[in-house]
């Protein structure tokens, strides 16, 4: 049996769905009204796989988060796990339309357990997975308590529901790189191990990565050994081909950020003044990534000598220290896992969005390894994450 009991399976990619009150317990008095908060609202009933997407389903009355008096529909981002794909619609509009684990703690470790899933990182839903929601804020004041106060939902009360098994991951005020300095700083002595970061901040209108200014807080995640998690998606960016393409285009080509962000990455100077930082691709799958290092690396052997590329060190060995790829079930990249790099691929879950397995994880893990080495399932399903967040077993 290639994935053995003694192997925990930790998911590098999983997702919470904010409680009602998360901002409301914690912003000041007077920001109450103004910041996070849901009610209800007249909305257009999802649309299911079965409607073939020819009409409307009418309304509802649905559950919505408002913010600064803007309306942001969806309470939980495509979060369908126990549903059947039949059922499956853009995302619900109450949560007593999800499970439970969706959003309370205890009853997401029983379906961690249900799905054979030692330990996982969530990240979030309502502000976005790294939290760029709060770019929009007219109140910067506001929108910096606003991320203090998802990172404290997380440090304070989500994972020390079992610290064992919920690995904290945190958001920053991107707006701001002093603030985001110090978050990094403030959550890191708390016990953050990882922080959600863009994988494009050029479409969001922040400096890219060929610039600057964003190297204080490189050093700071550095510093405090927390690699940063660019989720697919994070950029705002997504990859829709023409106006009337159904969403499965999209859907079927997101994988495609986190190749930009890739080449993005490693032709520019970000590594090569950061030696020590670590970059996660969440949800981008692995597959694709032994074409893409050697087009780089040819790309780069023909052009660096008169762009602004450093001509001394390959993609492929930048990619090699200092980027991981992150799999759900791409079983062609597990048979070319070596030309990946087996000490650079974690496993993920994705609960409870539709791409996850749930309740069947690690059956179909265990399918998908049949023909693996014991050592290099290890690597992949938990001691690469465990190493690259920091996040040893208890004890050890």
């Amino acid at each position: 049996m290639p994935l053995q009991d003694h192997m925990q399976l930790i998911s590098t990619d999983d997702h919470l769905i904010e409680h009602p009150m998360l901002w409301q317990d914690r912003l000041p008095a007077k920001y109450r009204d103004v910041g996070p908060r849901i009610i209800e609202k007249q909305m257009p009933r999802a649309i299911h796989a079965g409607d073939g997407g020819r009409h409307d389903g009418g309304t509802k009355i649905a559950e919505v988060w408002q913010y600064e008096g803007r309306i942001y529909p969806y309470i939980g981002l495509n979060a369908v796990a126990g549903k059947k794909p039949e059922e499956y619609g853009a995302e619900p509009t109450r949560y007593e339309e999800m499970i439970p684990g969706c959003y309370e703690p205890v009853a997401r470790l029983r379906d961690m357990d249900v799905d054979g899933v030692h330990a996982t990182l969530s990240f979030p839903s309502f502000p976005r997975f790294a939290g760029t929601v709060f770019l929009e804020g007219e109140d910067k004041e506001l929108a910096l308590l606003c991320v203090r106060a998802w990172n404290d939902y997380v440090l304070d009360e989500w994972c020390p529901t079992d610290p064992e098994r919920l690995i904290p991951l945190v958001i920053l005020p991107l707006w701001d790189i002093e603030a985001s300095v110090a978050e990094v700083h403030r959550t890191a002595a708390k016990g953050a191990r990882t922080v959600s970061f863009v994988e494009n901040p050029h479409p969001l209108g922040l400096p890219s990565f060929h610039t600057d200014h964003w190297d204080p807080v490189f050093r700071a995640v550095t510093e405090t050994q927390m690699p940063l998690c660019v989720h697919f998606g994070t950029s705002g960016k997504p990859p829709i081909t023409a106006p009337e393409a159904p969403m499965a285009v999209m859907t079927a080509l997101f994988g495609c950020n986190s190749m930009y962000a890739t080449a993005d990455l490693l032709f520019s100077p970000t590594f090569h003044k950061h030696p020590e930082l670590k970059f996660m691709l969440s949800e981008g799958g692995i597959g694709w990534v032994p074409y893409m290092l050697e087009r780089m690396d040819g790309v780069w052997a023909k052009h660096r000598y008169y762009q602004n590329i450093n001509p001394t060190v390959k993609p492929s060995e930048l990619f090699a220290k200092h980027i991981f790829g992150c799999f759900i079930d791409d079983e062609f990249g597990v048979d070319n896992r070596h030309l990946v790099g087996i000490d650079n691929i974690t496993w993920e879950g994705d609960y409870p969005h539709s791409d996850s397995n749930w309740p069947n994880s690690r059956k179909i893990v265990h399918e998908t390894m049949l023909d693996v080495p014991d050592e290099d399932v290890h690597k992949m399903v938990e001691l690469n994450a465990r190493r690259l967040l920091n996040f040893p077993r208890a004890g050890v």
